[in-house]
């Protein structure tokens, strides 16, 4: 029920908030909006919660980036 809730809220992100911050600029692949639908579907949600949380954190100019799959 709250995974279904998040991946709403993720995928409202995705559609409405990104493309005005400048999509196309994630060092990571895949984009940390990705990263957190893939734990979602795959995962309980705290584990879910706390794996896109921390891929969230880490997404920082010190951060190297490169491939991360969830």
């Amino acid at each position: 029920m709250l995974n279904k809730l998040f991946l709403i809220i993720i995928r409202f992100y995705q559609l409405f908030i990104s493309p005005l911050l400048g999509s196309g600029k994630c060092k990571y692949y895949p984009s940390c909006s990705q990263y957190a639908i893939d734990c979602f579907k795959k995962y309980n949600f705290f584990k879910a919660f706390f794996k896109a949380s921390w891929r969230i954190l880490r997404c920082n100019p010190f951060s190297k980036g490169g491939y991360d799959p969830a």
